[in-house]
């Protein structure tokens, strides 16, 4: 496991990098939420479970959670911090590049895919609308990589205030994939059933 301080236009960010013991199938990049200082059950089992599958996984923080911020900028903020990061991701990584993060790091994933040359996204809990605000929709967000060619999974938890499953298939562009999982919004209790439908897409995935 590596940790790397990274200059961006909104502050060092920090990459943890984990490889598998051989060599590498791809690269999946993981960013985080709009809250909280610590990562979840759900984004680590899913580093594990790629790594042991021979993924090369990159954990991103963002520089508000590097200066110890509990709340995190505005979108664009966030865009520009991954995107700088991104692009620094070493030449030499084999396979394909994928893109994703739970929430907040689900959306930036969706918003950068296409300008950082992703092959694929992955969206755990994306938050389709706030709570209660169905018509505040993000489906713009979430058709983009699908827009452009980039497969998309989905793994969404069933009680989910910010759209559940069945409001996510609703604006699911064509070609994309979801698995539903017990749980609300924070995906830790189901931590394990996410890491083995990630792994499996994973698998499809060339």
């Amino acid at each position: 496991m590596t940790e790397r301080l990274v200059d961006t236009p909104e502050g060092r960010s920090r990459t943890t990098t984990t490889t598998p013991r051989g060599a590498s199938r791809g690269t999946l990049v993981l960013g985080h939420g709009a809250g909280g200082l610590r990562w979840t059950q759900d984004v680590l089992q899913v580093r594990d479970a790629a790594v042991d599958g021979g993924w090369s996984v990159v954990l991103v923080d963002q520089p508000w959670r590097v200066a110890s911020r509990r709340i995190g900028p505005a979108p664009a903020s966030l865009d520009r911090a991954w995107t700088t990061v991104v692009q620094g991701l070493p030449a030499t990584r084999a396979g394909p590049l994928v893109l994703g993060g739970r929430s907040a790091g689900a959306r930036v994933a969706c918003r950068t895919a296409t300008v950082l040359g992703a092959d694929a996204v992955l969206a755990l809990s994306f938050p389709l609308h706030p709570p209660g605000r169905p018509e505040r929709s993000r489906a713009d967000e979430l058709a983009l990589p699908t827009a452009s060619g980039i497969p998309l999974h989905v793994v969404q938890g069933r009680t989910d205030p910010f759209g559940g499953p069945a409001e996510v298939r609703a604006v699911l562009p064509p070609g994309a994939t979801l698995d539903d999982v017990p749980g609300p919004h924070s995906l830790e209790k189901a931590a394990p059933a996410v890491a083995t439908h990630v792994s499996a897409w994973l698998d499809r995935l060339r």
